[in-house]
C-alpha cells in the first residue's frame, strides 16, 4: 500500500522508498555487508540522513522479511541502564505485533525484567516496562544477548549515536559490549554515530575493544543531480513547478546537508501554489519563515548560555569555518577573554552540541541558529 502524504519533502522519520532521496549505493553496500554476516560502522555528520538509510534498508524485502530488525538511538543516554532500556522496550514493540510465541522466547530469556510484566485475559502480554525496571544492567544485557543468540530468526541491531557509550558512567562498557557482540553469531549490529573523531577513535585505534571488527561506512552528501530529480519529480506530481537553480542555491547555501534541503524545499513546497512554479527568489523568504519559527527557541537558548560559551558561538558563527580558536589572532579580532576561557567555553559548546569540531575546524552545528545570530550579533 501506498502511503499518501500532503507534503513530500519529509524532515523527520521516515515514511517509505518513495520519499527517500537516492542513495542507492549505500543502501546497496548497507545491506550487502549486513547479509554477508559483517557488523558496520556508519559515520556522517548529524542530519545528513543515517537514521533514514537504515531504516529505509531495514524495509527491503529480503531484510524485512529474513530478519528482525532492531533500532535504537542513544544520543540521551548517560548509562548502561538507559542502553539496555532502550533495547528491552525496542524489542518488545518489535516482537509484539509478530506473536505471543516471539515475545515468550523473549521473556523466557529476559528473567530479570519478568516483574513488569503481566497478561491479559486472553493471555496476551500486556507491558509496561519502566527505566526503573533495569535493576541489574549488565544481568539484563547478558539476557537480552541471550535471546538474539537463540531467537528463531537472525536479528539486526542498529544503534545510533554509537559515540555516547564512550562517556558512559561505567567505564568497561566498550569492552564489555565488544565481547558480546563478539560471541553473537546470530545478530549483526550497525553503529552508526556523527562524532566523526569519537567514532573514528573507538574503531580505528588498536588499544580500543571494537578496533578492527566492522567494516567502515562514511556517508556524504546527496549528490545535487540527484536533489534535482529527486525534488522536481515531487513538485510535478503535485502540478507543481521548481526551478534547478532554486534546488541549486539550497544546496550550495546548506552544504549538501540532507535535513537542511529537506527542511527549505519542504516549505517551499507548501508556498507554491498548484500550476505554479516555485523561483529561486522564493528561497530566502522560505528560510526566513523556518528561522522565524524558531526565533522564541533561539532567544531562550541564548538567554540559558553562559557567557563566555554566547561570545564564542557568536564568534565561530561569524569566521563559518572557524580555525585555532584559542590563538592570540582569533582572540583578538573577536575581543574574547583569553585562550583558557576560549578552551573551556569550547567544550561547553562541544559537550551540548552548538558546535563540531573536525580536523581543528570548529562549525556551528544549526545552520538556522548561524543565520540567526548573524543577523542578530
Amino acid at each position: 500500500m501506498k502511503t499518501m502524504i500532503r507534503n513530500p519533502f519529509i524532515t523527520s522519520g521516515y515514511v517509505s522508498a518513495d520519499y527517500f532521496c537516492d542513495r542507492r549505493f549505500e543502501s546497496e553496500q548497507l545491506v550487502r555487508e549486513m547479509m554477508n554476516g559483517n557488523n558496520l560502522a556508519l559515520v556522517s555528520t548529524r542530519r545528513m540522513g543515517k537514521t533514514g538509510l537504515i531504516r529505509h534498508c531495514f524495509q527491503f524485502p529480503e531484510i524485512k522479511q529474513g530478519y528482525y530488525t532492531f533500532f535504537i538511538d542513544i544520543y540521551d543516554s548517560r548509562s548502561l541502564r538507559d542502553l539496555v532500556f532502550a533495547l528491552s522496550k525496542e524489542i518488545l514493540e518489535v516482537l509484539k505485533p509478530v506473536g505471543k510465541k516471539a515475545l515468550q522466547s523473549f521473556w523466557e530469556c529476559v528473567k530479570s525484567l519478568q516483574a513488569s510484566i503481566s497478561f491479559d485475559v486472553n493471555g496476551m502480554p500486556s507491558l509496561n516496562l519502566g527505566l526503573g525496571d533495569i535493576q541489574a544492567p549488565a544481568t539484563t544485557l547478558d539476557e537480552i544477548f541471550r535471546y538474539l543468540e537463540q531467537a528463531d530468526k537472525p536479528c539486526l541491531v542498529a544503534i545510533d549515536e554509537f559515540q555516547q557509550i564512550s562517556g558512559y558512567v561505567e567505564k568497561n562498557v566498550e569492552a564489555t559490549l565488544r565481547t558480546y557482540v563478539q560471541h553473537c553469531n546470530n545478530a549483526r549490529f550497525i553503529f552508526a554515530g556523527s562524532q566523526r573523531h569519537v567514532m573514528g577513535n573507538m574503531f580505528l585505534t588498536p588499544s580500543r575493544p571494537f578496533y578492527q571488527s566492522v567494516s567502515m561506512m562514511h556517508l556524504e552528501s546527496i549528490p545535487l543531480e540527484e536533489y534535482i530529480r529527486f525534488a522536481g519529480t515531487h513538485f510535478k506530481r503535485a502540478g507543481k513547478e521548481i526551478e534547478e537553480n532554486a534546488i541549486i542555491a539550497i544546496y550550495q547555501q546548506f552544504e549538501g546537508i540532507t535535513w537542511y534541503i529537506q527542511k527549505v524545499l519542504n516549505t517551499l513546497y507548501d508556498m507554491t501554489p498548484e500550476q505554479g512554479v516555485c523561483r529561486v527568489e522564493m528561497v530566502p523568504g522560505a528560510i526566513r519563515q523556518i528561522i522565524d519559527s524558531f526565533r522564541y527557541t533561539y532567544s531562550e537558548i541564548l538567554f540559558r548560555l553562559p557567557e563566555k560559551q554566547k561570545e564564542l558561538l557568536i564568534a565561530i558563527t561569524k569566521e563559518g569555518k572557524a580555525k585555532a580558536v584559542t590563538s592570540g589572532a582569533f582572540i583578538r579580532k573577536y575581543r574574547l577573554a583569553s585562550a583558557s576561557s576560549v578552551q573551556a567555553a569550547l567544550k561547553g559548546l562541544l559537550e551540548k552540541d552548538f558546535v563540531t569540531q573536525e580536523m581543528g575546524i570548529c562549525q556551528i552545528y544549526d545552520r538556522f541558529l548561524g543565520i540567526w545570530l548573524k543577523e542578530n550579533y
